[in-house]
């Protein structure tokens, strides 16, 4: 699932696909998966076009209205903005901007602190 948020083909679908927006993430998390863990996505889960909540969609192409070039991720379904599994937006939808990664974490192992700058 990981490998398509290199893709060169969904990337150039992808408003800021580098995360160059700063204010975005901290600098840490500016990596493919925006995140410290590739296996963990951290974000706040609030739609940067209106502050709806969107939706986990993880399955590429899904027969469920999204289209063939979906290739998995969030969507909002208040105004149809889409985010991949990474939360960048697409282009030509509501949302300016990617999801917001906030300051985070981890302790130890599993626990995660969010709010905190990663040391």
């Amino acid at each position: 699932m990981l490998e398509r948020l290199s893709h060169e083909h969904w990337r150039e679908r992808l408003r800021d696909p580098d995360s160059e927006v700063e204010a975005q993430q901290p600098t840490y998390t500016q990596n493919a998966t925006r995140s410290l863990d590739p296996e963990v996505f951290v974000a706040v889960a609030l739609c940067t076009h209106l502050g709806c909540v969107p939706t986990f969609r993880p399955d590429p192409a899904a027969d469920d209205g999204l289209g063939e070039e979906w290739m998995g991720g969030y969507f909002c379904p208040c105004h149809g903005s889409k985010f991949d599994l990474a939360g960048r937006v697409t282009k030509n939808v509501p949302a300016p901007t990617n999801l917001v990664i906030p300051p985070h974490r981890y302790l130890r192992g599993d626990q995660l602190e969010i709010g905190v700058d990663h040391a």
